[in-house]
């Protein structure tokens, strides 16, 4: 994993992202994807779900919450969850948006898979147990953003619709990093006609996006189409990260192809750093 963009840290509860040519700023912004390892739930959702949505105990929930906040030094009351309905709407989180969704899941932002923030205080935060996590910086504009993309999610394009969202706003396609997280594997992910017809109507270069195993099942890779759409929406190929992560192969993560959705989730999180 030479070029790998996520890199665990000594607290072992996450793996921290790093964008590209970044390392020199002093506001690059803090980003990571969590792990399973070191917290306080029980089978099936060991040890550290972060997911208040499975049924897991809500207790040990938030304490799994409050190690993570512990370690990457954001505590709970700046972070912001969506409520993650597979769909591509977005929100920009702003100062009284802190703390919705972080120590309980109703009152997280409602029907939203993307959220974006200019503010300082702010730490962005999806959950995860296989889709595909999307990350968004513009260093110039003191911009981040996050997306939550399942199958659904990337089919309806949530990673250009942020993309655009933030053109309109006058940043340029060109000055956005992007990176794309650990999350299941084209060696894992088989799916069907239905889900193929709905990549085929992107209309990208097919080739490179799923294999066919048999009549009508392929081997799918997600993280292959975000990244066509997210190089078609206009960000630039060098200012683009791609964890070789796959969720449902390593022991890192939760993974809910792999373990029969009976498992916790995972968290994304990124926000600015200290200017």
């Amino acid at each position: 994993m030479a070029n790998e963009p996520f890199h665990a840290t000594m607290k072992q509860t996450s793996l921290e992202l790093k964008f590209p040519d970044q390392a020199e700023r002093k506001n690059q912004p803090i980003a990571g994807f969590s792990t399973r390892r070191n917290g306080v739930s029980q089978t099936p959702f060991s040890s550290l779900n972060l997911g208040f949505h499975v049924p897991d105990e809500a207790k040990d929930v938030l304490k799994n919450r409050e190690i993570l906040a512990g370690d990457i030094e954001r505590p709970l009351h700046q972070w912001v969850v969506g409520e993650q309905i597979h769909g591509a709407a977005l929100a920009e989180v702003v100062s009284k948006d802190k703390g919705r969704g972080s120590t309980d899941h109703h009152d997280a932002i409602s029907s939203v898979d993307g959220l974006y923030t200019d503010d300082q205080d702010v730490l962005l935060t999806a959950l995860y147990a296989d889709c595909v996590p999307l990350y968004f910086y513009a260093p110039k504009a003191n911009r981040v953003g996050l997306a939550h993309a399942g199958w659904k999610g990337t089919t309806k394009n949530i990673a250009g619709e942020m993309i655009n969202a933030w053109k309109q706003d006058g940043i340029k396609a060109e000055d956005i990093y992007a990176a794309i997280g650990p999350s299941i594997g084209k060696c894992c992910y088989e799916v069907d006609d239905g889900v193929v017809n709905q990549v085929n109507s992107l209309l990208l270069n097919k080739a490179t996006l799923y294999e066919e195993t048999s009549k009508g099942k392929y081997q799918l890779d997600l993280k292959a189409v975000n990244r066509e759409l997210l190089l078609k929406a206009g960000v630039q190929l060098s200012h683009l990260s791609i964890s070789s992560y796959c969720t449902s192969c390593s022991n890192l993560f939760f993974s809910h192809r792999k373990e029969e959705g009976k498992t916790g989730r995972m968290m994304a999180y990124i926000g600015l750093g200290e200017v």
